[in-house]
């Protein structure tokens, strides 16, 4: 495991970026590895909307395991299932239950990114490793970050297939039921108590990101519980990544939950942008997404707090969307409850109207209507 110096975090300014030796173009997948990735698939299909776009298994030459790949936009998630229950895939899931295995990142050089990141403390995971079909050849080589989860360098140039190599192109999904995904906006990661600064050292020494945002407890808190953020950025701002820890509080925090629930650190939730949140939010709850709701009087208090905003009040009422303004803009933001079974992974759904911010003005009516699913959960 990477450990940092004691001091790095607290000596991090926001919006302090230096020589970007990582440059980043941006997520390029995103890997989960799942008990059953069929029937994944055709949930993320038909529920999100996204397209399957690609296969890979034993009839492509994996024995091992087998993989669906769906896309929306640059939204691209690849859904992974062992075949026997020796793999070290049926262990995670056995551990996590579905869970984000791998955070990709898309990059000019996998070789350069992989070695920089090494020689500055991470732990390898695979080495460069060139892969190549009849589409041409890609580049993949992955480091290790908090948890079980990796970050896979992808170097697809000279690649010119659906996916990768050894993947089977998918043309048509006549399943697909779109919803206006573009890209996704950051992936929050939860630590253990007291382990935030690590990974925040880990990001800033070990892939050059700097501190964008940070909350406290006083930020992110409730009568009962609360938690601390920080949000890393690399270089030019494509690939966010905040990382929350457990802070104290009279009850168990939806921090503490995820932990014992995912057995330790994970991928707690994916924001997903969009350019017509009340479209898209539309779709997905017609689609049988489930999102979490506050109550009436969030909505009597809105405009007096966030101003004018474009959107009917009432619609944003109807499907539960939450609204907060920085001195950039505003953005407008909803949450799903947990999409599996274990109260572990959820998405946000955001739309940038300017704002850059994560929505501190919602943290509060947010976290309460994750203490009530809680507390129907019995896990307070």
């Amino acid at each position: 495991m990477y450990t940092a110096p004691n001091t790095l975090a607290e000596s991090i300014q926001p919006g302090l970026v230096n020589h970007d030796f990582l440059p980043l173009k941006g997520i390029d997948h995103v890997e989960f590895y799942v008990g059953n990735a069929r029937q994944a698939a055709y949930f993320y299909r038909t529920a999100l909307g996204m397209s399957l776009v690609g296969y890979s298994g034993p009839e492509t030459g994996q024995r091992d395991h087998a993989s669906y790949v769906v896309q929306q936009g640059k939204v691209r998630f690849v859904l992974t299932t062992a075949l026997r229950s020796d793999s070290a895939i049926a262990e995670q899931v056995r551990r996590h239950g579905d869970t984000v295995h791998v955070v990709a990142l898309w990059v000019d050089d996998a070789r350069r990114a992989w070695q920089e990141t090494v020689n500055r403390g991470a732990a390898s995971v695979a080495e460069p490793k060139v892969v190549s079909d009849e589409h041409g050849e890609a580049v993949l080589a992955s480091i290790r970050t908090y948890g079980d989860t990796v970050h896979t360098f992808v170097e697809r140039g000279a690649y010119k297939g659906a996916f990768l190599p050894s993947f089977r192109a998918v043309h048509h999904d006549p399943v697909a039921r779109p919803v206006g995904f573009l890209h996704v906006d950051h992936m929050v990661g939860n630590v253990g108590w007291h382990e935030m600064n690590q990974w925040v050292d880990f990001y800033a020494k070990v892939m050059g990101f700097s501190l964008y945002q940070h909350f406290d407890d006083k930020d992110i808190s409730t009568e009962y519980s609360a938690l601390m953020s920080k949000v890393m950025s690399n270089g030019n701002g494509y690939v966010k990544f905040p990382i929350n820890e457990p802070a104290e509080g009279k009850r168990k925090s939806q921090i503490e939950e995820y932990l014992d629930f995912h057995a330790g650190p994970g991928v707690q939730h994916i924001a997903l942008a969009t350019k017509d949140i009340v479209h898209t939010v539309s779709r997905l709850q017609e689609q049988g997404v489930e999102f979490l709701r506050v109550p009436h009087s969030y909505y009597t208090e809105l405009q007096k707090r966030v101003g004018k905003i474009d959107e009917p009040l009432e619609e944003l009422e109807r499907l539960g969307i939450l609204v907060d303004r920085d001195d950039e803009g505003y953005m407008l933001q909803i949450f799903t409850r947990p999409v599996e079974d274990r109260p572990t992974l959820f998405f946000e759904i955001i739309q940038r109207k300017g704002s850059r911010s994560f929505g501190k003005g919602n943290f509060k009516a947010l976290f309460e209507a994750i203490e009530r699913e809680q507390q129907l959960r019995g896990n307070m």
